[in-house]
C-alpha cells in the first residue's frame, strides 16, 4: 500500500498540487479498501509529531506529575482532531492553504490578517522547539558515538548538531523526499511498537502499575507545579496548531484538492468533493490512532518508571534520563536500543519540520508579495533556499540555549496560544467558505463545538494562570 506521494520536486512531471485544473479531477474511491490506498498526510503528520511531543514533553510530564495528568493526555490527543478536519475540509473545497484562509479572518494588518502575524510570532517560538529536536538528536548521537571528548560535551554536541542539521538539509535537497518520508514513517512505527510493548510489559517488572494508578489519572486535577508543562503538553501533543496548518499543505500535495477539481457548480464536482473529504477524514483518524497510542505509552512509561525515582528529563542529560526507561526495566544493553530508536524518531520529526516550514514561510512571503507563490519555479526556488537556511537557524538556537526539554516546552506553549486563533479562523471559514451541504452533519458540528470549547477553556486558563504568576512576582 502506498501512503505517501512524492512532492513536485521529486517528480517533475507531476501537476502543480497547488493549482486546480479540470483535467486533474478524478472520482474519489468508493470503498473503504480503496480509500486506504489514498492515505498519507495523516501518517506524515504523525511522524512529525511523535518526536518532540510524545518522546520528550509527554514523558517529562509523566515523570513530573506521575499518573495524575493522564486525563490531560487523553483530552489533548483526541479533542483537537475535529478542528483539523474542519480546516482540511475548507482547503479541499477551496483549493487554498490554511495560511491563505487565515488572511480572510479580519482585521488585516497590511497584506496579512492578524492570525498570519500571530503565526509568524508563534513560528519564532517554534524555532526553540525545532532547535530542541536538533539538540535531542545530537545528544543521542553524542552518547552513542562520542567523537569529540566525553558524551554530551560542548564540542560533541556542537559537532553532532551540525551533522544532524546538514543531513536533514541534504536529504531534502537530494530529490528523494518521498523515500525520506517513507523511512521516517517506518522508523516511527518501529519505535512505537517497541515503546508500546514496553508499556504493556511494565506490570511484570519492578515498575508495575495497576488499575488504581490508572484510575487516579482521571481525577481531572492539575497538581501544583505542573501547570507550565501541562500547557506545553496540551499545545504540543496530538495535532497542534502548526500541524493543523501544515496538514492542509500535505492534503494539497497528496492530491485531495487537485483531484476534487475547481468548483464549477456541478453535482459531479460536489460528489467528488464529498468523496475526497471522506478519504481525508479516514486519513486524519488513522493519524490520530498513531498519536494516541504513542502519547499514552510514553506518558505511562514516564509516570511508572521515572516518577517513582524522582527522575525528570532536563537539560542535555535528557537523553540519558530517558534511557533509564529502558535500562531500568530491561538492563544496560537496552540503552543502545533506546538511543537508536530516539535518533530515528527525533530525526524523522526534524525531517517533517524541514519539509513543511519552508513551504509555510514561502506561502507567507508570497502573500507579502516577496515571491510568486503561484509560479512553480519561483515557489520551488524559495522553498529550497529556506530549506538550507531555516534548519541552520534552529541549530544555532540549540547551541545558544542548550536545553532541549525547555526549548520544546517553549514551542509547545507558543503553539497552544496560536491554537486559540486557529479555532477562531475555523469557525469563520466554516460559514464563509464551506457550502451548507458540506456542514450539515450534526455529529460533526457537535464534535467541533466540544473541541473548540475544550481548547478555549484550557487556553484561557493558561493565560490567566500565567498572568497571575507574573502579578505575584
Amino acid at each position: 500500500m502506498s501512503t505517501i506521494d512524492s512532492p513536485p520536486s521529486a517528480a517533475p512531471t507531476q501537476a502543480d498540487p497547488y493549482a486546480l485544473r479540470p483535467e486533474d479531477a478524478r472520482p474519489a474511491p468508493a470503498s473503504f479498501r480503496d480509500r486506504l490506498r489514498h492515505l498519507g498526510p495523516g501518517f506524515v503528520l504523525s511522524a512529525a509529531v511523535v518526536g518532540s511531543g510524545e518522546l520528550i514533553t509527554t514523558t517529562a510530564l509523566g515523570a513530573k506529575a506521575g499518573f495524575a495528568l493522564l486525563w490531560l493526555v487523553v483530552v489533548s490527543t483526541g479533542v483537537k482532531v475535529w478542528v483539523q478536519m474542519e480546516l482540511a475540509r475548507w482547503t479541499i473545497l477551496n483549493g487554498r492553504t490554511a495560511l491563505e484562509g487565515y488572511r480572510e479572518v479580519g482585521p488585516r494588518v497590511g497584506r496579512l490578517g492578524w492570525i498570519n502575524w500571530l503565526w509568524i510570532g508563534m513560528d519564532f517560538a517554534k524555532m526553540f522547539q525545532r532547535g530542541g529536536i536538533i539538540g535531542g538528536t545530537a545528544a543521542a548521537c553524542s552518547v552513542l558515538w562520542p567523537v569529540i571528548g566525553e558524551p554530551l560535551s560542548a564540542g560533541s554536541l556542537a559537532l553532532w548538531a551540525l551533522v544532524v542539521t546538514l543531513a536533514a538539509i541534504l536529504l531534502l535537497q537530494s530529490g528523494k523526499y518521498g523515500l525520506v518520508e517513507r523511512a521516517c514513517v517506518v522508523s516511527v512505527i518501529i519505535f512505537t511498537l517497541i515503546t508500546v510493548s514496553l508499556a504493556v510489559g511494565l506490570p511484570a517488572t519492578a515498575f508495575g502499575f495497576g488499575t488504581s494508578e490508572l484510575g487516579s489519572g482521571f481525577s481531572f486535577e492539575i497538581p501544583a507545579g505542573t501547570i507550565g508543562i501541562a500547557l506545553a503538553v496540551f499545545g504540543i501533543t496530538g495535532v497542534g496548531a502548526d500541524e493543523m496548518t501544515t496538514y492542509t499543505y500535505w492534503c494539497m500535495e497528496k492530491g485531495y484538492a487537485r483531484w476534487t477539481g475547481p468548483d464549477d457548480g456541478t453535482e459531479e464536482r460536489a460528489r467528488r468533493a464529498e468523496g475526497w473529504i471522506k478519504v481525508m477524514r479516514l486519513d486524519v483518524l488513522a493519524g490520530l490512532a498513531v498519536c494516541v497510542v504513542c502519547t499514552l505509552s510514553f506518558y505511562v512509561i514516564g509516570a511508572a518508571v521515572l516518577h517513582p525515582q524522582g527522575l525528570v528529563p532536563e537539560g542535555n542529560e535528557m537523553i540519558t534520563t530517558l534511557s533509564r526507561i529502558y535500562t531500568d526495566t530491561m538492563g544496560p544493553w537496552a540503552e543502545y536500543l533506546f538511543l537508536v530508536g530516539a535518533i530515528a524518531v527525533l530525526f524523522s520529526t526534524l525531517i517533517g519540520s524541514t519539509a513543511s516550514v519552508p513551504r509555510l514561510w514561502t506561502n507567507t512571503l508570497g502573500m507579502l508579495g516577496v515571491v510568486k507563490w503561484e509560479d512553480v519555479a519561483s515557489r520551488t526556488r524559495a522553498i529550497r533556499i529556506l530549506t538550507w537556511t531555516l534548519p541552520l537557524v534552529w541549530a544555532c538556537f540549540f547551541l545558544y540555549v542548550q536545553s532541549p526539554v525547555l526549548m520544546v516546552q517553549i514551542g509547545g506553549i507558543g503553539g497552544g496560544i496560536f491554537l486559540l486563533a486557529v479555532v477562531v479562523a475555523v469557525w469563520k471559514l466554516r460559514y464563509a467558505g464551506v457550502p451548507e451541504r458540506f456542514r450539515s452533519s450534526p455529529w460533526m458540528t457537535v464534535a467541533l463545538v466540544v473541541s473548540s470549547v475544550a481548547i478555549l477553556c484550557v487556553g484561557v486558563y493558561g493565560v490567566l494562570d500565567t498572568l497571575g504568576m507574573v502579578a505575584s512576582e
